[in-house]
């Protein structure tokens, strides 16, 4: 079993990278295999932050955390939440970030592509999803077959 409380990186645990808030009584426990790809998306999710506090800085001065709402998923909370059968959060390859509003989705979206050119890498997939009035940001980098998706899909509510 691994620790909960263990730190990915400097912003992010791996509590954090397995909670749900919907299904709390689900089993969500990743193999080690899965947690090294948790890290791997959590150093971009660092980049990402700094980045996106650097574009658009708080007029107070404070720093803006990023705030997952999802990371890995079991098979069972996986089905669960409705997801895809073949979804990235199976493997710790993905996480989705709140967002209070459509610009930030985009802005956050913006900086991760723009993070990704720089460093001469690949990423799997960039959505900004919606459902209602709720936005989110989901993120996936796998080890490899990385396709540079990007795309923006509405769910019914």
């Amino acid at each position: 079993m691994i620790d909960k409380n263990m730190k990915l990186t400097e912003h992010f645990t791996l509590k954090e990278m397995t909670a749900s808030r919907r299904h709390p009584e689900i089993k969500n426990e990743p193999d080690p295999e899965q947690v090294m790809n948790l890290i791997e998306v959590c150093r971009w999710l660092e980049k990402l932050r700094t980045a996106y506090n650097d574009s658009y800085p708080r007029d107070d001065g404070k720093e803006q955390p990023i705030v997952i709402s999802s990371g890995f998923r079991s098979k069972m909370l996986n089905y669960a939440v409705g997801g895809v059968s073949d979804s990235n959060h199976l493997d710790g390859c993905a996480a989705d970030i709140s967002c209070k509003d459509c610009t930030q989705a985009i802005r956050y979206a913006t900086c991760l592509v723009g993070l990704f050119k720089a460093a001469e890498k690949q990423w799997d997939e960039i959505i900004v999803e919606r459902r209602g009035i709720r936005f989110w940001l989901h993120f996936a980098v796998r080890p490899q077959r990385n396709r540079c998706k990007v795309t923006c899909i509405e769910l019914p509510t």
